[in-house]
C-alpha cells in the first residue's frame, strides 16, 4: 500500500501545477510578487493609495456544480466562481486586487480541473484581478471519484473615502437594474428539482435561436467589475450597490438602503426572460418563491441620484450591458422590504 494506491496521486497533482501555471500567470497584475508554488501569494497594494482599506469575499458556486459536472461544462462554473466572490466585493466601490481558489475532488481529473482554473483565470482577467494562488486536495472517500467542489476568495482595495456604503443614499434616488446572463449561480437546489421533473431536459430549447435549456442554465455568471469601474471612470456619483444572487431582489437590493429607506420597483420596468417562465410553469414555483430564489433578469443594481440616470444607463450600455430604471427609493412601512408595483401579492 502506497499513497497512489490509497487514492492520492502526488505526481498527478505536481503535473498539473506544471499545467495551469500559464494561465495563472497571465493574469497577474503589476503588484504581483514572485510566482506560482510558494506557501502564500504575495501582492503590494496600488502605488499612490493615501488610506487604502481593503475589502474581502468568499462564496462558492452552489449545486450548480452537480449539473455542470454532468453536463461537462468546467470552464463556465470557474467563471462562476470569480463572479460571486467579485461581484460582491465591487459593490463597495474596491477594485478587485487578487482571488483565491481551493478545489477539492475526490480523484484529480487533470482535464477537468484545467478547464476549471483556465474558466477562474479568464474571470480574472476580465475584471483585471491577479489568480494569486490556491489549493487543490483530492479526498478519496470523502469526495466521490470524479466528483469535484470550488470555493473562492477576493481581496479589493478602495480608498476610504471613496467607499461605498449605501449610508449616502437619499429620499428620491434612482434604482438602475442591469441585466443578468440568466440563472447566474443561485437557485439550482430548485432548478434540478424541475429538471428531474422532466424526462429529456437536455431536449427542450427556447426561441427563434433554437437555445438549449441546459446550456441556457449552465451560462457563467455575469461580472460587474469592469463596468463599475467605467462607472467610477465617468464620475458617476453611485450611493449604493447590490449583487443580486441568493435571495433575489427583495433580500438584496435592501442590503445597500440605509434604515429608514426601502426599494419601490416597478416590474414593468423590464422583461422578464423566458427561462424563468418556463421554470415557474415546469415546476409550478408561486411567484413569491421565484422572487425570494432567483435574480429573474436584473444580475446587479445601482443607486444613484436622479439627475446621472441617463447617464449611468448610456455607460452600461456602451459596456454591452442591458440596463433599466426600475425603480426609486423612498419610505415604507416598517415591516417591509420594498414594494413591487405590478405583482399580485
Amino acid at each position: 500500500m502506497d499513497y497512489k494506491t490509497s487514492g492520492v496521486d502526488v505526481q498527478a497533482g505536481r503535473a498539473f501545477i506544471d499545467r495551469i501555471k500559464t494561465n495563472v500567470e497571465k493574469t497577474h497584475r503589476a503588484e504581483v510578487i514572485g510566482g506560482l508554488g510558494g506557501f502564500g501569494g504575495l501582492c503590494r497594494l496600488p502605488l499612490g493609495m493615501k488610506n487604502p482599506v481593503l475589502v474581502s469575499g468568499t462564496d462558492g458556486v452552489g449545486t450548480k456544480l452537480e449539473l455542470a459536472q454532468q453536463y461537462h461544462s468546467h470552464l463556465s462554473v470557474g467563471v462562476d466562481l470569480v463572479a460571486m466572490c467579485v461581484n460582491d466585493v465591487i459593490t463597495s466601490g474596491a477594485d478587485p486586487l487578487f482571488f483565491l481558489d481551493y478545489i477539492a475532488s475526490g480523484r484529480l481529473n487533470q482535464e477537468a480541473m484545467a478547464q476549471v482554473v483556465e474558466g477562474i483565470a479568464n474571470g480574472c482577467m476580465d475584471c483585471g484581478c491577479a489568480l494569486l494562488g490556491g489549493e487543490t486536495a483530492e479526498m478519496p472517500g470523502f469526495y466521490p471519484s470524479g466528483r469535484y467542489d470550488l470555493a473562492g476568495f477576493c481581496v479589493g482595495v478602495v480608498e476610504e473615502e471613496s467607499l461605498i456604503t449605501g449610508q449616502s443614499v437619499k429620499d428620491g434616488d434612482q434604482i438602475i437594474g442591469i441585466e443578468s446572463s440568466g440563472i447566474h449561480s443561485n437557485g439550482f437546489s430548485l432548478v434540478r428539482e424541475v429538471l428531474g421533473m422532466q424526462e429529456s431536459p437536455e431536449k427542450i430549447s427556447f426561441g427563434p435561436k433554437n437555445l438549449s435549456l441546459i446550456d441556457l442554465l449552465l451560462k457563467p455568471t455575469k461580472l460587474y467589475a469592469q463596468l463599475v469601474k467605467n462607472l467610477l471612470i465617468g464620475k458617476i456619483p453611485i450611493h449604493g450597490m447590490a449583487h443580486i444572487t441568493g435571495g433575489g431582489l427583495p433580500e438584496n437590493l435592501p442590503r445597500c438602503l440605509p434604515q429608514g429607506l426601502k426599494a419601490h420597483l416597478d416590474i414593468s420596468t423590464w422583461q422578464r426572460p423566458e427561462i424563468y417562465t418556463w421554470l415557474k410553469e415546469a415546476g409550478d414555483i408561486p411567484e413569491p418563491d421565484l422572487w425570494n430564489t432567483f435574480n429573474l433578469g436584473i444580475g446587479f443594481c445601482l443607486v444613484v441620484p436622479p439627475r446621472v440616470v441617463g447617464d449611468a444607463i448610456d455607460i452600461c450600455k456602451d459596456s454591452n450591458l442591458d440596463a433599466w430604471n426600475i425603480g426609486q427609493v423612498g419610505s415604507l412601512a416598517r415591516s417591509q422590504k420594498m414594494s413591487i408595483t405590478g405583482l399580485p401579492f
